[in-house]
């Protein structure tokens, strides 16, 4: 798309850019994942952060993925009653539970990561450089720590 020197047409074109490229990646990484391990791309992401975060809630999951609390509740629900993960007591708060990967889960997203990696690199890498790769990855974490910071499009319930 043709970016204008000014204006609000400038930031309209990257919204318009920003989205399809991240609904085209998510799509092609979704099928791959579907295809080779039975998962989807927000299943492979949850994973993901549970390993990365073990004892989390689901009001954490929520907050990092900004989606509400009921959606991903119900996410979760799904990925236990594939033996994925585990809902443990908090001890904290009783009414609430501290979310684990099973050793199924961990094997899983290790055999996903792979695939995930490797689209990555095939869909981004074989056609942007790793300049152009990095500085896109700044300006969206700049981009991304801004609108976090300020609650923006943070979902109520």
């Amino acid at each position: 798309m043709a970016y204008k020197s000014t204006g609000d047409a400038d930031l309209q074109s990257f919204f318009a850019d920003l989205v399809r490229c991240e609904t085209r990646l998510y799509n092609a990484l979704n099928d791959r994942l579907r295809e080779r391990h039975g998962i989807v791309t927000s299943q492979f992401e949850f994973l993901r952060f549970l390993r990365e975060h073990p004892g989390a809630r689901v009001a954490d999951l929520a907050a990092e993925f900004a989606i509400g609390v009921g959606a991903t509740s119900k996410s979760a629900d799904r990925l236990e009653q594939r033996g994925w993960i585990i809902r443990q007591t908090n001890p904290a708060d009783r009414r609430s539970s501290l979310l684990a990967l099973t050793d199924d889960g961990s094997q899983l997203l290790d055999a996903a990561e792979t695939t995930f990696a490797a689209g990555l690199s095939e869909l981004v890498g074989g056609i942007l450089d790793q300049t152009a790769t990095a500085a896109a990855a700044k300006t969206l974490h700049h981009l991304r720590s801004a609108l976090e910071r300020d609650q923006v499009g943070t979902p109520i319930g």
